[in-house]
């Protein structure tokens, strides 16, 4: 412990030597050092720089960013019998978020014998190393060490603060949860990669025993006997003749910056130590203390001037104490970030109504952008009843929070005032799905895009089901729940009516809530929210998306038009692409369409049992499974055009009208 404390110490306060040594040695001179990288013989891209004081920045809190930063010359990598030779690195890298407990991606060390294909890598979770076209692709040739701050499903990461060794692809072949194995004790330490402190990582390939080792500890704690991870990796056919090393990072939706603060490599032995006492120093980890003086000040200048003014103090502080914030012991144990009412308020230039984005019974949400990272959110005002408990709502958004996937809309975090919760979400700028649906004026999205959104929706749909560590079920699929970001991705968003419940665990009987057209029949005499009424709704969501159309509607006669119906009796008559949206453009492909209008009736089935799983549903979409074979005869809906008559519509009305006004709407993102 006394030794981490001084190499901390010496981090801190030693004027590092800001010049980056680069010495020969090993067999061949092939190896160097670099404590700190003022004067490195270094190639950056993207965000990538160095700071003043010596530290290599690659990414800035510039939000959707990439940065690379490569030792400048290649280096030969060919062995003995046309095996890549051995080589060793040693780092130091810190990753600071926007919140203590909260960063976007992480970062990457890498080997690539190709400039150009990291020049067209993406940001957020490609980390800057990969594209879609690549990622998985043997002609990438690109081997890296990941240390990624955030869990995604499509790359079946193990959790979101997790290290991986990756092959030509963002899913890694084996990974670990970061942390060390104390040599002391022989425990595991766990190790969070946003915590805003030196970590030190050593990475080791032995060519002879094609074998990759990783290893990592606290700056100041020596190299621990265990390593992390220790897998048999052949780069044969990934590195061959000469190859760069170095780094990338990327960030996404959230801004972070990814330090390196030393990095030293060898080919054909170990990498030369690094010198602690001469690294430059990294930010301070959190915001400045408040001056003592100020905290002293401040109380007798406010008694002096309440005792100045008198009447007009009295109702001053009367005016503050009605728009003071409430906040409980019990809320630090949640781990959720707690904006303050002030910087909402100014975020939100007072709430005023031409920030307002949209108004309805959970309340109203305004467009607002934070004061100190510039970042445009969406808040909402909810009013809270005095008859729910707030301390089930805050847990329950708490949890909501923890939700991390591309096609959900994140919560970033929320502030308590009396009577009323404040929820902070990821602002989404092109509003929602459905406006484009029905507001022509909006323009008109063609298929491809149309069933890209469908696509993410259903992605998203599947973290929820199975990929949690719990199963929430959403309980309001629906166009208008689904917002659309700056590049047109779908996410899902308004989880007010979303119930969690542990895997394998039934779940309880509850308010039948939702969305009329969106229901599924069994909600009506069991009550339980289960991922098989989420599959209904999603059949009417995939109806709505590719005819235009409400799941229920009246004709000119004002007659209940149920659209499963009409888009089954299409089907009936061999002319199911007929009901496909008229305004969709030419072009598209028609058995793209006819997949996805059928399997929305096959969602849309009575018997919940019937219905296909999220998890097929995807590889319907993404044709690595068939439709089962359907005739047009084998669905029988009428029972949901008896649903939607007069008498169930009243009754459903009423009791959804009811349960939405309570505590289980009140944390709905909205728009």
């Amino acid at each position: 412990m006394l030794l981490q404390l001084c190499a901390a110490l010496v981090l801190l306060l030693v004027p590092a030597h800001r010049g980056a040594a680069a010495t020969g040695g090993g067999s061949d001179g092939h190896q160097f050092v670099y404590n700190g990288f003022a004067g490195a013989s270094m190639s950056l891209d993207g965000s990538a720089a160095v700071t003043p004081n010596g530290l290599l920045m690659l990414t800035n809190g510039t939000i959707q960013m990439k940065g690379h930063a490569f030792h400048t010359d290649p280096l030969p990598f060919d062995g003995a019998a046309q095996k890549p030779r051995s080589f060793s690195t040693t780092f130091v890298f810190a990753i600071y978020g926007p919140y203590a407990d909260l960063s976007s991606h992480g970062l990457a060390f890498f080997v690539s014998p190709d400039k150009e294909l990291l020049s067209t890598a993406l940001p957020g979770q490609f980390l800057g190393l990969l594209n879609t076209t690549y990622n998985g692709n043997r002609s990438a040739h690109i081997f890296a060490v990941e240390f990624d701050t955030l869990l995604n499903a499509d790359f079946h990461d193990i959790n979101s603060n997790h290290v991986g060794i990756d092959v030509n692809s963002l899913r890694s072949i084996a990974a670990a949860d970061a942390g060390y194995y104390d040599d002391g004790t022989g425990r595991f330490r766990n190790l969070s990669l946003v915590s805003r402190k030196a970590i030190q990582v050593w990475v080791d390939y032995d060519g002879e025993a094609t074998q990759v080792t990783v290893t990592m500890a606290p700056l100041g704690v020596p190299r621990p006997k265990k390593p992390l991870l220790q897998t048999a990796v052949d780069l044969s056919g990934v590195v061959r003749g000469t190859a760069y090393v170095g780094f990338t990072s990327a960030t996404g939706v959230l801004f972070s910056r990814h330090f390196v603060a030393g990095w030293s490599f060898a080919l054909d032995g170990p990498a030369p130590p690094l010198n602690v006492a001469a690294l430059p120093g990294l930010p301070p980890a959190g915001s400045k203390p408040r001056s003592k003086v100020l905290e002293i000040v401040l109380p007798i200048a406010s008694v002096t001037l309440l005792l100045a003014v008198g009447v007009s103090i009295f109702t001053l502080v009367r005016r503050r104490i009605k728009y003071t914030e409430v906040r409980e012991d019990w809320e630090t144990a949640l781990g959720t970030h707690r904006f303050s009412y002030k910087e909402l308020f100014h975020a939100t230039k007072g709430f005023s109504e031409k920030r307002l984005l949209g108004k309805g019974g959970f309340g109203s949400v305004y467009k607002g952008a934070l004061h100190k990272s510039g970042m445009e959110v969406a808040v909402k005002k909810v009013s809270h009843e005095p008859k729910h408990g707030m301390k089930e709502l805050v847990t329950e958004v708490s949890s909501i929070g923890r939700l991390r996937h591309r096609n959900l809309v994140q919560l970033l975090g929320y502030c308590r005032r009396k009577g009323e919760l404040l929820l902070v979400y990821d602002y989404m700028p092109n509003g929602s799905l459905d406006k484009y649906l029905y507001d022509r004026s909006k323009g008109t999205l063609d298929w491809p895009r149309r069933f890209h959104i469908i696509r993410g929706v259903a992605s998203g749909l599947l973290y929820l089901h199975e990929d949690w560590e719990k199963v929430v079920v959403h309980r309001d699929v629906k166009a208008s729940n689904v917002l659309l970001d700056s590049g047109m991705n779908g996410r899902l968003g308004d989880f007010g009516l979303a119930r969690l419940y542990g895997h394998g665990d039934d779940p309880q009987t509850t308010h039948v809530v939702g969305t009329m057209g969106y229901l599924a029949p069994e909600l009506g005499h069991t009550g339980k929210a289960t991922p098989a009424a989420d599959v209904f709704s999603f059949g009417a969501f995939l109806l709505e998306v590719t005819c235009g159309r409400r799941p229920v509607g009246e004709d000119e006669h004002k007659n209940c038009v149920v659209l499963v119906d009409w888009v089954a009796e299409h089907w009936r008559r061999g002319l199911i692409i007929d009901a496909a949206d008229t305004m969709i453009p030419s072009g598209f492909d028609p058995d793209e369409i006819a997949l996805v209008l059928k399997l929305g009736l096959m969602c849309s089935h009575p018997f919940p049992n019937a219905r296909p799983s999220m998890r097929q549903i995807i590889q319907y979409l993404d044709g690595d499974m068939p439709l089962p074979n359907l005739s047009s005869t084998s669905l029988n809906f009428t029972m949901l055009g008896r649903m939607y008559g007069t008498d169930f519509n009243q009754n459903m009305m009423s009791s959804t009208s009811s349960a939405s006004s309570g505590a289980v709407s009140d944390f709905s993102p909205g728009r």
